[in-house]
């Protein structure tokens, strides 16, 4: 094993990281391109598609997708997952299958070439800056929302130290709730074993991983009651889909 992971190491050095690097910029390029120049929702999903895909496949990483028969073509839907690590984002985008923005942290926007094809794509950027600026970044997750589109958040709102889930926020679940859309809980498998957030500049480790979309959690009415029930019924399915060594709530100290 250690001789098979000493060769992993090398061709993730100087095969994937390369490749890597040089498939980052041209997907950023084309991205904010495009997204200029033509349909954003098409020229901001398409790319970063290809690009997941792409890099998880490069990486020679066995992935294994479970429950795309509970979504209906043509439906909305506020997609919530657990966030075990950095390759939540290549599975989501590159194996989902479905066109959406994603709810992401607004320290992102300052990654060279990726922040900038992240906003001309339309992605939402989360600001807790001021009272003002959550409402804002709320707004626009709403317009996004009644214009048909998707959209991807993680609860969480940062990576899990340890592979388990901390406490969900309350953000998507409104917006869900406000606009009767349904919920779709997403868990994630394997993305903690491949590069923890303690190693995020470590090699990537080679490990399965599996995304499972469980059955849509379908609006009940507009209530706190109902948006409460709604959270808490998303944590139990994607707490349940987790393998059991990431089973069980772990505090999370940055959330």
């Amino acid at each position: 094993m250690k001789v098979l992971r000493f060769f992993y190491c090398l061709y993730s050095l100087f095969i994937f990281l390369p490749l890597f690097l040089l498939f980052t910029i041209i997907t950023a390029f084309i991205t904010i391109i495009g997204c200029r120049l033509g349909d954003g929702h098409f020229w901001g999903y398409y790319p970063g598609k290809i690009w997941s895909y792409f890099t998880i496949r490069l990486l020679l990483l066995p992935v294994k997708v479970e429950g795309r028969e509970y979504l209906k073509r043509g439906q909305s839907y506020v997609f919530v997952s657990n966030h075990q690590g950095a390759f939540d984002i290549f599975l989501i985008y590159g194996f989902l299958g479905r066109n959406f923005k994603w709810m992401m942290k607004k320290g992102l926007r300052k990654i060279a070439f990726v922040g900038e094809a992240c906003a001309s794509a339309h992605h939402i950027f989360v600001d807790k800056s001021s009272t003002r600026k959550i409402k804002e970044t709320y707004d626009h997750a709403r317009d996004i929302l009644q214009e048909g589109m998707s959209l991807v958040v993680f609860p969480e709102g940062a990576r899990s130290f340890t592979g388990h889930m901390g406490i969900f926020r309350r953000g998507a679940f409104m917006l869900a709730d406000e606009l009767q859309l349904p919920i779709c809980p997403l868990t994630i498998n394997g993305s903690f074993d491949i590069m923890p957030r303690t190693k995020d500049w470590a090699f990537p480790r080679w490990h399965r991983l599996r995304l499972t979309i469980h059955q849509p959690i379908i609006p009940k009415g507009k209530d706190t009651g109902f948006e409460k029930q709604a959270m808490q019924e998303a944590y139990t399915v994607i707490m349940e889909g987790l393998t059991k060594e990431c089973q069980g709530f772990v505090n999370n100290p940055d959330q």
